[in-house]
């Protein structure tokens, strides 16, 4: 096989971007402010730094600066696994003899597994900078209280993980990741907060979601002194650091002479497909290019496709500020499906707002059909994807085939967000043919959606 340009379209340390990009500057219409439920009215940096860094909530907060420089400690820790290598997909284009370039970003060559390091690191530094003692997070499927563990340890911070009930019971090893880095860990709802205790009396069984997770964890941060809480998406300053990802993949990109067509990501809260899309969205919106930017959700939580764009709460406890955003309403409880890093009822306000506008698009895929398109792209091309990144994967080979059909020859770049190697249980039910798709019905959803807040 002749080839075309390297597997791997590299960049140097030197090329490692020195500033985060905030797509908001670039946005005419902004995303909507954050609401205090208490005041019905947008929530003010004082209110937001009762529960973030100030720092951060200042980045929540900023709709006008369009580059923020990134501090040198947290460069110096990038450098340890940026840049991350953009990859032509070269065996997986000989399967599908398909005319279309696949690249995809890989994000998992961190100790972490996945992209969520990125803002970990940018969030704890902030932390330690502010002189706190510890840091309160959620996470889904582990990745994200992986990566905040790992953060914490290297700047000597507290760090306390609220992971979702049916992910700890079903990702053991993952637990023990973050335990061995120091982070205490506990399987929500529990009955250690007064939220937690209310969600397991109002749905006792509940294998939890993100949004009970997210109440237990801001409860446990602002009643304690010295800490806050700190989250892996959705907000708009996790889409600020991760934009380093999308940053890289333009450079390497235009190093190379590639010009994308297809842009694809996963979509729970938006956290990596955030990052990977904003620069693009960026030219975009200057009206300097044009791309089809694709967001793939989980048929089980279909947020953007079946949710509606309106304020709703981020955590199912009701005690979070309101957000604008693509929701099936916070009382929606997920079923148990192994991407649980988009076990989400909501999205970014910021992508909420580029959907409503149509400059992204969005699709739903099931959870049998996303394990085997991982299986396909594993065989290919060597590397195991998490659950979450395979819903990207199986949007690409989709797209690749439309090629073949068509004959088109479009270069289609996507997020491999992190690797599969602790959802091996997912696989082995995959193997023996016992995993299953969930479609929630009509009157699940509606009902959830009954029950928004009036704004």
């Amino acid at each position: 096989m002749k080839e075309e340009m390297p597997y791997k379209l590299q960049l140097t340390e030197k090329e490692i971007p020195t500033q985060w990009y905030n797509v908001r500057a670039d946005m005419k219409e902004k995303p909507a402010p954050l609401v205090n439920p208490a005041t019905g009215k947008a929530a003010t940096l004082e209110e937001l730094s009762q529960v973030f860094c100030e720092e951060l909530a200042k980045q929540e907060l900023d709709n006008d600066t369009a580059y923020v420089d990134i501090p040198g400690e947290i460069l110096d820790f990038y450098k340890m696994y940026r840049p991350s290598p953009l990859v032509r997909a070269y065996c997986l284009e000989k399967k599908l003899d398909t005319p279309a370039h696949i690249f995809y970003k890989f994000e998992g060559n961190n100790t972490s597994g996945s992209h969520k390091l990125n803002s970990a690191i940018a969030q704890a530094f902030y932390a330690k900078a502010q002189g706190l003692k510890g840091v309160t997070t959620e996470t889904g499927a582990g990745q994200w209280g992986t990566a905040l563990s790992m953060a914490c340890a290297y700047l000597g911070l507290e760090c306390d993980v609220f992971m979702v009930k049916c992910s700890y019971e079903q990702k053991p090893f993952r637990r023990e990741v973050m335990r061995t880095f120091g982070a205490n860990v506990t399987p929500s709802p529990s009955d250690k907060t007064a939220v937690g205790r209310k969600i397991l009396q109002e749905f006792p069984g509940t294998t939890g979601s993100l949004g009970c997770a997210i109440s237990e964890a801001v409860e446990s941060a602002v009643t304690r002194e010295g800490r806050r809480y700190v989250l892996g998406s959705v907000l708009n300053q996790v889409l600020l650091h991760q934009s380093v990802i999308g940053l890289e993949t333009k450079t390497a990109l235009d190093k190379y002479g590639v010009k994308a067509d297809v842009i694809i990501g996963c979509a729970g809260g938006g956290s990596n497909l955030g990052g990977l899309i904003s620069p693009f969205v960026g030219q975009m919106l200057r009206g300097e290019a044009n791309y089809q930017i694709i967001a793939i959700e989980p048929a089980s939580c279909p947020s953007f496709t079946r949710g509606v764009y309106a304020y709703d709460f981020c955590d199912t406890g009701r005690i979070c500020p309101l957000a604008k955003m693509y929701t099936l309403g916070s009382s929606f409880m997920p079923s148990a499906i192994h991407a649980g890093g988009l076990r989400f009822h909501g999205m970014s306000t910021i992508l909420s707002e580029l959907y409503h506008q149509h400059l992204i698009e969005a699709r739903t895929v099931r959870q049998t059909e996303v394990f085997q398109a991982a299986e396909d792209f594993a065989r290919c091309e060597g590397i195991l994807p998490a659950p979450e990144s395979s819903h990207a994967i199986k949007a690409a080979i989709d797209e690749a085939l439309r090629c073949k059909e068509s004959g088109e020859s479009k270069n289609i770049v996507f997020g491999l967000t992190g690797t599969g190697y602790f959802d091996l249980v997912a696989y082995q039910k995959f193997n023996d043919h016992d995993l299953t798709d969930y479609i929630p019905s009509e009157e699940e959803i509606a009902a959830s959606i009954a029950k928004l807040p009036k704004i």
